[in-house]
């Protein structure tokens, strides 16, 4: 058996091809992944569809209305940044559950990896930056709820602060939220995670990667979590559009092998999920998000 690997087919769908949301880089994962012999019968899981007493953990049941039945006003919408469907509904109901079955898989057999998520943007009543549902807050309260674990760190590594993760786990001192990402850039206002690393923009391989692994390092030791839910953004690639860093695919490669290999050594389960990256080359999109999952495939090898 190889890593387990979730994913569901709905998570890319017809899409408007001028749009900076690359919808179809979910489909181009899964493609690379099952050709190169990663991803295939034996070690893919698919999600169903979330019910609402489970977004409800996270999300405030009035906005879960306005967004299923398409009732968002117009100012809503345009934060949101994605137009409305009914496909994009099915994703986003579907999407919240992979990342709480790749959670409790990877509490099951250590590692796993959730080929969508991230979606750290969403707040408890709006969405925001092509992110609707919390993915993250939704998985965390969940897996606590279910008396599964008691202390979660949410290390999250896209290059935007995980605003919305935070405004939602505020309040949860055992739900430890985590965000190394551009200091200049979007959001514009940031919200306060327990643990805020601001980059300069610009920063290169060595810089950031002492950082990712001094981080981690450090968190793991302090906080003894019984879960990781790991971010992993590669909209720090020096490439991207809405960037503002300049790691380069070797660099995205070995933040991969360290994170991973960190929550081994500490014996600390970690779950992953592939967060932003905008690239207008798609199938080159598709293979900086691989990177996790190949890092975490060689873990499992060995």
């Amino acid at each position: 058996m190889s890593v387990p690997l979730v994913y569901h087919p709905s998570y890319s769908f017809p899409f408007p091809d001028r749009h900076r949301f690359p919808m179809e880089k979910f489909r181009l994962l899964h493609e690379r992944l099952r050709d190169s012999g990663v991803a295939g019968a034996a070690n893919l899981h698919r999600p169903g569809r979330a019910r609402p007493a489970l977004l409800s953990l996270a999300h405030c049941p009035e906005y879960l209305d306005r967004f299923l039945g398409n009732r968002l006003g117009e100012r809503e919408a345009k934060r949101m940044g994605l137009p409305w469907s009914e496909d994009l509904v099915r994703r986003t109901c579907i999407a919240p559950m992979g990342t709480l079955l790749t959670a409790q898989l990877a509490l099951k057999h250590g590692i796993a990896c959730h080929l969508a998520g991230g979606t750290h943007h969403a707040h408890y009543d709006f969405g925001s930056g092509f992110c609707i549902l919390n993915d993250l807050a939704i998985t965390a309260r969940a897996l606590r709820a279910g008396g599964l674990v008691e202390r979660v760190l949410i290390f999250d590594c896209d290059v935007h602060q995980g605003d919305g993760t935070a405004a939602i786990l505020a309040g949860d001192p055992d739900l430890f939220t985590c965000s190394i990402h551009c200091e200049k850039n979007f959001p514009t206002r940031k919200s306060r995670s327990d643990l805020d690393v601001g980059l300069p923009v610009g920063l290169e391989d060595d810089g950031y990667l002492a950082v990712v692994e001094e981080t981690l390092s450090d968190l793991l030791r302090q906080l003894q979590p019984d879960l990781v839910l790991y971010d992993a953004g590669v909209d720090v690639y020096a490439g991207d559009p809405l960037g503002r860093l300049a790691v380069s695919l070797t660099g995205l490669a070995e933040r991969e092998r360290r994170v991973l290999t960190l929550c081994r050594e500490h014996g600390v389960p970690v779950a992953t999920v592939i967060g932003g990256g905008y690239d207008d080359d798609r199938p080159a999109l598709a293979r900086r998000h691989a990177l996790v999952v190949e890092a975490a495939h060689q873990l499992w090898r060995q």
